[in-house]
């Protein structure tokens, strides 16, 4: 009697301990939106954590599929180590961007799995994760050396119009020139016109006449009256200084009297020593000249040089949204990409449809339980009722580690648990069998449960062995959805020893040795 008592607390203990361990869970998604954005941000956070995470399938999400482009990979680059680099780069800044439980993974030589649960909003996703971020800052060219060359360009269009030099009219506008006009300090062109120039750029006779060391980089679009129009920018090819030294970067809403600043988002860069001692030679040396901030070969913006800054700063301005600000700096304090990468697969799960899939998975479960539990008690009446007991507690055990473990529950998941309910009452069955031909051999109740639940024991452990092992590969060995399936199910199997064996028993050991029935219910 004293062993039965102490078994009676240790299960006790264990329900307690599940109730503690889902009430974060419970707590946190029968919140309605409203109360969850009165809570603290911080208390938010913690409770999330606590909570089981629903995978991207039910709760909606980003699914991307990225290749590192190889083209654009250094000749001294490794790939393995530059998709290595790419995945801790992605993952620094998904994490710094606040995504809870994202699911980053290599999967062929050159591909990277993204998966980014509750996140739908596609643009800032691609434009987070996809930017190569390679940051540098390029001298402009002098203004005497790019009327130059737009002349030049000119020229060089002229002759291939009319292919005679005394026939042309140098009081017109230029084939090329005539797209410009000045802005501020730049040359912008309508953005309806930014194909033709690019294919002006890229004639082979125009190639020849630009500088040696400089090229043509676009800048950021703007709209002026409702109209577009994009800056461009002759600056040297080579950069004055790269992001590979950038200490930190934050994004802010700029003071002072500067209109491009004053009220406005903005990333303050701060540089590492090295580079603190370049940006202040670099800016010594040209003042009075611009600098081009260049983001992945676009011009984020191009002040003029007032004086030498020693203190290793330096700020990007002209930002729509304090988002893209912020955006901006997550990825320069992660570090550029290795290499560009290539989204080549894509995929977005509604909230909806997560919704409609927690529906039909619990549904689903609900109705296999319901069946199983209802033949259990068709079949053993009163040892039914028992078994099916069993089952409820291992269902609520499974789910109460799941939360413990801070696991993300997928909808292969819900799958395995429907499995496993099956599978729990398949032990009940074996053992109840063996009681059946104990009672029938005239054992009295007592004895029949005791030869019965050592007798099956071996039995329901080599039939669960074996499941167990393939679940296990299967958590081991699988990815994503597969792995949910094997968690839930190698969960199910191992607290089904102790539910279908353990808290069976002290019940039929109380009917039997305390309450002593002459005849068992079964």
């Amino acid at each position: 009697m004293k062993s039965l008592k102490w078994r009676v607390i240790l299960v006790l203990i264990l329900i307690a301990l599940g109730l503690w361990t889902l009430y974060p869970t419970f707590r946190y998604y029968s919140m309605s939106p409203e109360e969850r954005a009165k809570l603290p941000k911080s208390e938010l956070l913690s409770l999330r954590k606590k909570a089981i995470n629903l995978g991207l399938d039910l709760q909606g999400g980003m699914y991307l599929m990225l290749e590192i482009d190889k083209t654009k990979l250094p000749p001294d680059e490794d790939l393995n180590r530059a998709v290595e680099r790419a995945i801790e780069i992605i993952r620094n800044r998904v994490d710094q961007w606040g995504v809870f439980e994202p699911s980053i993974q290599k999967l062929k030589d050159d591909r990277i799995l993204v998966q980014l649960p509750g996140v739908l909003d596609r643009d800032r996703a691609v434009s987070l994760i996809g930017r190569t971020a390679l940051l540098e800052f390029k001298l402009v060219a002098k203004e005497d050396l790019i009327e130059q060359t737009f002349k030049a360009i000119d020229k060089v269009l002229r002759l291939k119009e009319v292919g005679d030099t005394t026939q042309i009219d140098t009081t017109q506008l230029g084939p090329f020139t005539q797209y410009f006009r000045a802005f501020e300090r730049n040359v912008v062109v309508r953005e309806d016109d930014v194909p033709k120039i690019d294919s002006i750029l890229n004639l082979p006779e125009v190639k020849k006449v630009i500088p040696a060391g400089y090229e043509f980089l676009w800048g950021k679009s703007f709209e002026v009256q409702g109209v577009k129009y994009r800056p461009l920018f002759l600056v040297k090819a080579e950069p004055e200084l790269t992001g590979a030294h950038i200490k930190n970067a934050l994004h802010t809403i700029g003071t002072g009297t500067d209109p491009q600043v004053a009220n406005r988002p903005i990333v303050l860069l701060e540089f590492d020593r090295k580079g603190a001692s370049k940006f202040a030679a670099v800016t010594g040396a040209n003042v009075g000249r611009r600098l081009a901030i260049v983001l992945d070969n676009l011009v984020q913006s191009a002040p003029v040089i007032q004086e030498r800054i020693p203190g290793g700063r330096a700020r990007i301005t002209g930002f729509e949204s304090l988002d893209e600000a912020k955006e901006l700096a997550i990825v320069l304090r992660a570090g550029a990409l290795p290499a560009p990468v290539k989204i080549v697969e894509e995929r977005t799960v509604g909230p909806s449809l997560g919704r409609d899939s927690i529906r039909r998975g619990i549904m689903a479960l609900l109705i296999g339980v319901a069946a199983v539990m209802l033949f259990m008690i068709i079949y053993y009446r009163l040892s039914g009722v028992i078994a099916d007991f069993a089952l409820i507690l291992e269902m609520f055990f499974i789910v109460a580690f799941l939360a413990g473990l801070h696991a993300t529950l997928t909808l292969p998941g819900l799958a395995g648990l429907i499995l496993t309910a099956g599978i729990a009452v398949d032990a009940n069955v074996l053992i109840f069998e063996r009681i059946r031909e104990e009672l029938r051999a005239g054992k009295p109740p007592a004895t029949a449960v005791d030869t019965a639940y050592k007798r099956a024991q071996i039995t329901i452990f080599d039939a669960n062995l074996t499941t167990l092992i393939a679940a296990l590969v299967l958590f081991k060995f699988g990815t994503g959805p597969i792995k949910g399936f094997g968690t839930t199910l190698s969960l199910g199997i191992i607290i089904n020893f102790f539910t279908a064996i353990f808290v069976t028993r002290i019940i039929f050991d109380y009917l039997t040795k305390v309450k002593q029935v002459e005849a068992i219910s079964i």
